[in-house]
């Protein structure tokens, strides 16, 4: 088969740190299939999922049912995150040796932190040990309490209990200490403040083994996205102010943060339409994180070549792997065209949930092709 790739930009295929694909369990909200398929969509050639399944991936036996999944329903790799504590409590330490054994690439406690600081210690400790990375999204529990948005003028005009900062900057300051004095290598998944960015850098200068990623949606959105009562933006960590979102848009632009992730969580629509409060946290956006990125170079925010690297070898380098386009690879290859539209809408999303950033308005950059492993991912294979 020959492919064209007249006027478009051939890429390594994009890497995602932080993917939900509800499965096993909440096959309501997606499955691997329908998920997988929606990643390479994207452009997606590799997904890292979730420990918080039903039954968390605490276990062997639960990492094998993800892959085998993966095997037989997935046009993309799928890379399993095991869940460091049982049941992901921040409680009891999970089998660590047997989730790396089973093919868990990295361990953490997906969107819940661990709340005793001593647990998280022995947490760090044991899995550096076996030299697995351990990825936390960074949020002192007590601090951020039953919060529903940034703690800012927006929660005060809707009257919404609020998630000050320092519920983020007390819990990665906390985590870059315990991983200097441990030697684990740390991930800070999902970062939300300017102060985390620049926690990040001194925490670089001294030393320590740490990445970090942010999800596409806090360099795009503001607190004001919620303004409308919009419980799409209703997300964890909550979007903040303007400051904080620029402050995050320099820290890939300067290459503190490593890695752009979509932080997909597919829901479906009872999720989203309780009272504004009640809702489940969470957006469908992994079909949309190449678009929106391009907004941001359109903008002069973002370099393509920087928004590329954080969707390539940034979040690959972060498992200590590489992607990179060369003679001999195998090929995992993403082909958009910059200058195409689409619009999200029913019709041309692929993901089990529909409550995407953006819908039924334009969004720049189509994905052409995506070759996962050497083989067609998207468009979808006829069968």
């Amino acid at each position: 088969e020959t492919i064209s790739a007249e006027n478009a930009v051939i890429t390594p295929g994009f890497v995602d740190l932080c993917c939900n694909l509800r499965e096993p369990g909440n096959g309501q909200k997606g499955n691997i299939a329908s998920e997988t398929l929606a990643a390479a969509h994207g452009g997606f050639t590799t997904v890292c999922a979730s420990p918080e399944t039903s039954p968390v991936n605490d276990s062997s036996a639960v990492t094998h049912l993800i892959r085998d999944g993966a095997a037989s329903r997935s046009p993309i790799r799928v890379l399993p995150i095991g869940a460091i504590t049982r049941g992901l409590e921040g409680d009891l330490l999970s089998d660590m040796a047997g989730l790396a054994s089973a093919g868990c690439v990295a361990v953490g406690n997906g969107s819940r932190g661990v709340r005793n600081a001593r647990i998280l210690r022995r947490c760090m400790a044991y899995a550096q040990t076996f030299g697995l990375t351990v990825m936390f999204s960074p949020e002192n529990q007590a601090l951020a309490a039953d919060g529903y948005a940034h703690d800012g003028l927006v929660t005060s005009r809707l009257g919404l209990l609020g998630i000050p900062e320092v519920a983020e900057t007390a819990a990665v300051m906390e985590m870059l200490l315990l991983a200097e004095e441990t030697g684990v290598r740390l991930h800070l998944s999902q970062l939300s403040c300017g102060r985390s960015v620049e926690m990040l850098a001194e925490a670089r200068r001294r030393g320590i083994a740490v990445t970090a990623d942010v999800a596409m949606h806090q360099l795009v959105f503001t607190e004001e996205a919620l303004a409308g009562f919009d419980s799409r933006f209703h997300v964890r960590p909550p979007l903040r102010g303007e400051g904080d979102r620029k402050a995050l848009i320099a820290g890939v632009r300067d290459g503190v943060i490593d890695a752009i992730v979509s932080q997909h969580q597919p829901h479906d629509t009872a999720a989203k339409q309780a009272p504004m409060a009640a809702t489940e946290p969470g957006l469908s956006s992994i079909e949309s994180v190449l678009s929106l990125g391009l907004e941001l170079v359109e903008m002069n925010e973002l370099a393509l070549p920087d928004l590329i690297r954080a969707l390539t070898n940034g979040p690959a380098s972060a498992l200590g792997r590489t992607a990179r386009l060369a003679e001999g690879e195998i090929a995992d290859v993403c082909v958009f065209d910059p200058d195409a539209f689409w619009t999200p809408n029913s019709k041309t999303l692929v993901s089990a949930g529909r409550h995407a950033p953006v819908t039924d308005r334009e969004l720049p950059g189509v994905v052409r092709l995506t070759l996962s492993e050497g083989r067609k991912a998207w468009p979808k294979p006829a069968i």
